[in-house]
């Protein structure tokens, strides 16, 4: 599973050599113990689904405020995650597919427009509780090592033990995921050096590929309120391109949930390959035939009270973006009012006139 943004952001206590090497990476629930608070920002998730493997890949193009120079971050998966590196590339692809038609139309050079202005748009913890590292290695620029805890108590003496921060909230966050028999994926990141002193920093892709009963992507955020609001951060969009067998729906484990269907439709064999490419996934990746639905969220920065879990959903219809009105300039008006005016003001003459001339 994955936290709202699939990942935990922790700010890390020192700066390990390794950091060096690292650029970037997602963040999902903060903790800014050391006082330098950490959220995430806009984010966009590609979630391919496979209902008879059940299997979920996961891949994250994110952003994140803080500032704090090096940090880093969980990210819970119900059972033992595979970690690879993926291709941007799939992003841009994907939001091409979805995007709306332009049309164009007519705009009369004065006189009126009805509607011109609309816009649409291993280590040991407590007491007879341990952490097993059951994979540790660099990956996509990060440091990555999964977990395995006994408890959330456990889990926080191995964070603090390998130099990454921790707070009470983080601990209560955590703690349904341990209990729950989830592994947790610990990865650092810092900025580079010519970003030390931006707040916003773009997260580059990592894919989690892991075994589910249910589709989900972690929503839950250790409370992000008081950091947004120490960093000034009010508005995040979330989007969430979602593949599989038929058009699917989110809910908060049964509740509703905010995010709303922008694009919903099958896609061309062409499309569904070239994904599996700009993603550097085989071709059998998924079910044979897909259908995207596509969700944006204006995300809140307020507490989640659970994971989105997807389901088919009850309606199979395909649903796009309203077209954007493109208006070119037209010495002629489009407002059918103004030339029933002309012709009940200029007709009557007219047509005398030809009379007349029709006699001579």
């Amino acid at each position: 599973m994955i936290p709202r943004c699939w990942s935990i952001p922790l700010v890390a206590a020192v700066a390990l050599g390794f950091l060096s090497l690292v650029s970037r990476m997602p963040a999902c629930a903060p903790a800014w113990p050391s006082g330098k608070p950490v959220v995430n920002a806009d984010q966009t998730v590609i979630l391919i689904w496979d209902q008879d493997t059940k299997t979920q890949h996961f891949i994250r193009k994110a952003s994140f405020k803080s500032d704090a120079d090096d940090f880093g971050f969980l990210v819970p998966t119900p059972t033992q995650p595979e970690l690879s590196e993926s291709g941007n590339q799939a992003f841009p692809f994907l939001q091409k597919i979805t995007e709306p038609e332009v049309r164009q139309a007519p705009r009369s050079s004065g006189m009126s427009c009805i509607g011109c202005g609309d816009k649409s748009t291993g280590t040991r913890g407590a007491a007879g509780s341990t952490v097993r590292v059951l994979e540790e290695k660099l990956v996509a620029g990060f440091h990555a090592a999964v977990l395995e805890a006994d408890s959330a108590d456990a889990l926080v003496k191995w964070l603090a033990s390998n130099a990454y921060m921790f707070s009470p909230e983080l601990k209560a966050w955590a703690k349904p995921y341990v209990e729950s028999g989830w592994k947790i994926t610990a990865l650092k990141v810092a900025k580079p050096a010519d970003a030390k002193e931006k707040k916003s920093v773009t997260a580059s892709s990592l894919r989690i590929t892991f075994k589910t009963d249910r589709p989900v992507f972690p929503y839950r955020e250790p409370n992000p309120e008081k950091a947004a609001t120490d960093l000034g951060a009010h508005d995040r969009l979330l989007r969430i391109y979602f593949l599989a067998d038929a058009r699917y729906a989110g809910s908060l484990d049964g509740r509703p949930w905010t995010g709303k269907v922008a694009w919903a439709g099958p896609i061309k064999d062409e499309d569904r390959a070239k994904t599996l490419e700009h993603l550097n996934l085989p071709s059998t990746t998924g079910p044979a035939k897909w259908w995207l639905t596509e969700f944006e969220e204006h995300w809140p920065y307020q507490s989640a009270p659970a994971d989105v879990y997807f389901s088919r959903s009850g309606d199979q219809s395909t649903v796009v973006r309203p077209p954007i009105i493109q208006y070119i300039w037209s010495p002629w008006t489009a407002d059918g009012m103004i030339y029933a005016l002309a012709a009940v003001v200029v007709g009557p003459p007219l047509l005398r006139r030809l009379r007349r001339d029709k006699k001579r």
